[in-house]
């Protein structure tokens, strides 16, 4: 029970905290509306479970000994948000309510963007990692270890669900497309500092304890 209960505390405040999740989801529900902001939400919780995995089968202890593969994931989870940043930064299509329904992306690329957001994010590879060395026992069953890993994935999909819920409310959609080219610069710098802040992420602190 106490190990239950330090992993919905220690996932909730990870999830609930400020991020390139909340900025994209944010982004696409209120560009794009709902659904669209749903099923990026979706993307986000499965995304989790890439970190899930590799955390669960040991390779977190590989990536996290190895200097070279740290540096790969890292360089190209900060490219993948500096080049989301860059995107919305640069924008200077302003969209009515009507175009954005006419140019919304496929739930395919929407689920898309959720996923690589999240998998290319070390940072929810820190919480996943620090995580399972932390909390999670050694001697866990495979089937638990999964079962912790698969609400992680759940708190990422409901906390991500509500925020595509908010923004995507018309009349707050209304009020933030009138000033959209603010609201994009402001996403677009915020995913630009988080990209280039991942550059400057130590290697050091994802190595287990002994």
């Amino acid at each position: 029970m106490h190990e239950l209960l330090a992993l919905a505390i220690i996932t909730i405040l990870a999830v609930i905290s400020p991020g390139p999740d909340f900025a994209m989801v944010t982004r696409n529900s209120y560009s794009f509306g709902r659904g669209v902001g749903m099923v990026s939400a979706l993307g986000i919780a499965v995304g989790v479970q890439v970190h899930v995995l590799y955390a669960v089968f040991g390779v977190a202890l590989l990536v996290t000994q190895s200097l070279l593969l740290f540096l790969i994931m890292k360089v190209a989870g900060a490219m993948y948000l500096i080049y989301l940043g860059i995107q919305s930064f640069f924008n200077t299509k302003a969209l009515t309510l009507q175009e954005a329904a006419d140019n919304q992306p496929t739930a395919l690329q929407a689920f898309g963007m959720g996923f690589l957001t999240n998998a290319f994010n070390p940072k929810t590879m820190l919480f996943v990692v620090a995580t399972f060395t932390q909390v999670v026992k050694p001697d866990n069953s495979l089937v638990l270890n999964m079962s912790y890993g698969a609400f992680m994935s759940f708190a990422h999909w409901v906390w991500f669900s509500l925020v595509a819920l908010f923004f995507s409310n018309h009349i707050l959609r209304r009020l933030i497309i009138k000033q959209q080219r603010a609201v994009d610069r402001a996403i677009g710098v915020s995913l630009i500092v988080l990209g280039g802040s991942l550059l400057f992420t130590n290697a050091a602190n994802l190595t287990p304890p002994v």
